[in-house]
């Protein structure tokens, strides 16, 4: 065993360090108020290039501090925002291989007045109100032309010493600093002078939207998000099965709240329909004498004419919490010098607290850290020690730059010398993933990681903070490691992971679950999946048990949307197959149930509550990642499908936050339409997407 854990950990090793090597440069500084000279917290820091991919976004720390680690060189167009102060652009950084480039920010307060006040200076004209400044914000004012913000811009090389990151800097560096310019003439004693502000209109971060070409594994992107395309629309005359492994996670909707509640639209490639979708509760009842119960219903789609919108829900039996097996959970904890704060290892240490408030006499709980290496704080501990517990989780720290290598390598040790046969084994890593970076080829890692799950040690991840954010290595560890990904961005979301969805998230009552529609060619002339893109299979996949397939735990639901174009006097639309296995694996078993069209409401207003509000979480994730089929849906029109899910439903609190989502969403999103030169909305084409201009 502890040669499979060094196969697998050596793999890690040498995965990260190359990719490291291949792209180390970064972008990084310091965020202040112009007037109280105080760190400014959450300015969310935007990075575009031509060489860079979409763009990166980070927001700044406790301390006004951000970093953008591992870009590749090129020109770089920074903005920094932030609600109360004026937003700031700059265009012309210019960033080099192995290079650090520091570029520290002055931001003005949106109250700050056009006009001051000086004592000392000749009268340049009047104004109607002013503020009293003193010598010294007078000095910082006159170096150079006027801009929204104060800037130092330095290029740091390599050298032996290190940032608070663990990232190389300069021992000397050049700083070319750009500060407000005044037309002010030279100050004379006993003179007062009144000075009007002409700032320059700041700049639009802009590039070009880029054509939506199809995306391969092979691009697997080394930095943040992947994108995974949008499923195309099928005529089932040629490909009558749509097969896909099950998702339950949720991470994908919470990282876009995340972004939203901080004024910033999500990467395109970040948004996951199904994981907006499975995001919410759909009031599914369970199956009575089977291991899952299915729910279908359908309407008339509200943006694709001719189309019906097919909602499939597949609910999980439910495991009373008294009934839950007994566990044994590795926490493996990022404490690197990237985890600092509030929002970050603040937040994972009331999560854990939470969590073991939740644990008792079943449970045994490891604590590992690591930051500059790896250690093990708490051994297996009964749950019923919480006071232990409590004191260990409270006596979390900072340390240093991170070694995530060999955190995982203890966790998993710890895992395999106290498994617990029959019982729940996890280890779940709590990290921003700023040192996860770098995943293009990795299938050996993977089957390392899988084959200790097929022992019963599962991997689930948890993702902390935003900026510096690896969601596709966080995504697909716990996918291969047969766990959950989730991403707490505030308490209610830890709350969520950590104690409603408890025995659901520890328990798994089905593995390797399989959902296949065979359409009718007969019945239905198109059809189109709604997500699940990186959950695609073949349909001779669905009964070949060598594929592995996605996890549900008691309790869980999966829904899955389709748009479905019926051919007339149709009776049933196709046939759904579920294929698993049972939690301890062995053979897998199938169950099949017809589709009828008598599912099919004749107006959205007819449907159910639940299918609804599937609908609306599906279009808004569609919209976010500008999906060619929502194009003709506004984001007045969302709202007001949103606003028709019925009084009673709105009122529930992650409801009534979606609504306010798409509100927060609407006042953000400025993007162009990347196809209406070449396919205009109004004479578009409802059953195929335009091949491009």
């Amino acid at each position: 065993m502890d040669a499979v854990v060094s196969r697998m950990l050596c793999g890690l090793l040498l995965l990260w360090a190359s990719q490291s090597l291949a792209q180390s440069s970064t972008l990084m500084g310091k965020v202040i108020d112009v007037r109280s000279r105080q760190p400014v917290p959450d300015v969310l820091v935007t990075a575009t290039s031509s060489n860079l991919t979409g763009e990166q976004t980070v927001v700044t720390d406790a301390k006004g501090a951000y970093r953008i680690p591992h870009l590749p060189p090129g020109t770089y167009a920074l903005r920094f925002e932030k609600e109360q102060y004026k937003p700031y652009a700059r265009m012309d950084v210019q960033l080099r291989l192995n290079r650090t480039i520091r570029v520290n920010i002055e931001l003005l307060p949106e109250s700050f007045v056009e006009s001051v006040e000086m004592v000392g200076a000749p009268s340049l004209g009047c104004m109607t109100t002013g503020v009293n400044v003193d010598q010294e914000f007078i000095k910082r004012i006159q170096p150079s032309r006027y801009d929204p913000a104060v800037e130092a811009l330095a290029e740091l090389r390599p050298s032996g010493q290190s940032d608070t990151f663990g990232m190389s800097i300069a021992e000397e560096s050049t700083v070319v600093a750009a500060a407000p310019q005044y037309n002010v003439s030279p100050a004379m004693p006993g003179m007062s002078m009144t000075l009007r502000l002409h700032p320059v209109p700041s700049q639009e971060v802009s590039t070009p939207s880029p054509r939506r070409e199809p995306l391969h594994r092979a691009d697997f992107y080394a930095m943040y998000f992947k994108g995974y395309g949008v499923n195309p629309t099928v005529n089932p005359s040629k490909e009558r099965f749509s097969t896909f492994s099950v998702d339950t996670d949720t991470a994908s909707y919470s990282l876009a709240r995340s972004h939203l509640k901080h004024h910033a639209m999500p990467d395109e490639r970040a948004v996951r329909v199904e994981e907006f979708v499975n995001s919410f509760d759909y009031g599914y009842d369970d199956a009575k004498d089977a291991p899952f119960g299915i729910h279908v219903e359908g309407f008339p789609s509200p943006v694709r004419t001719g189309y019906q919108v097919l909602r499939i829900g597949v609910k999980a039996r439910e495991v009373p919490p008294a009934e839950r097996k007994s566990s044994h959970l590795v926490f493996v904890i990022d404490v690197s010098g990237s985890m600092e704060g509030e929002n970050r290892l603040g937040l994972v240490k009331k999560a854990l607290r939470m969590l073991v408030m939740e644990l008792d006499e079943r449970d045994r709980v490891s604590l590992v850290v690591y930051g500059s290496e790896a250690r093990q704080v708490l051994p297996p501990t009964s749950a019923l020690e919480k006071e232990r517990l409590l004191s260990a989780i409270d006596g979390l720290r900072i340390e240093g730059s991170t070694n995530a290598e060999a955190g995982l390598t203890l966790g998993y040790r710890i895992a395999v010398e106290h498994l617990r046969e029959g019982g729940i084994n996890r280890v779940i890593l709590c990290s921003d993933g700023v040192a996860n970076v770098g995943v293009s080829d990795a299938e050996g890692l993977w089957a390392q990681v899988k084959s200790l799950a097929a022992r019963g040690i599962t991997l689930s991840t948890v993702g902390f903070g935003m900026g510096n954010y690896n969601d596709v290595l966080m995504e697909r560890l716990a996918h291969v490691g047969e766990g959950n990904y989730a991403y707490v961005d505030g308490l209610k979301e830890a709350h969520r992971v950590f104690v409603r969805n408890l025995t659901g998230t520890l328990q798994v009552v089905a593995k390797d679950v399989k959902l296949q529609v065979e359409f009718d060619p007969k019945a239905v002339a198109l059809y189109r999946l709604l997500g699940y893109e990186n959950r695609a299979l073949t349909a001779q996949q669905f009964r070949d048990d060598r594929v592995d397939a996605g996890e549900v735990g008691a309790g869980h639901s999966v829904t899955a949307l389709y748009e479905v174009k019926p051919r007339e006097d149709s009776r049933t639309l196709g046939t759904l197959r579920i294929r698993y296995k049972a939690p301890e694996g062995g053979a897998s078993k199938e169950l099949a149930t017809p589709l009828h069209s008598a599912s099919l409401r004749p107006g959205y207003a007819q449907a159910g509550e639940s299918t609804r509000l599937a609908y609306v979480a599906s279009a808004f994730a569609e919209k976010l990642r500008g999906s060619y089929w929502t194009r003709p849906l506004t984001y007045d029109a969302l709202l007001a499908l949103w606003d028709g899910m019925g009084s009673d439903l709105k009122q529930r609190e992650d409801v009534s936050e979606l609504g306010a989502l798409i509100r927060q969403a609407s006042g953000l999103d400025r993007r162009e339409d990347p196809f209406e030169s070449f396919a205009p909305v109004k004479s578009m084409d409802f059953d195929r997407a335009p091949s491009g201009p």
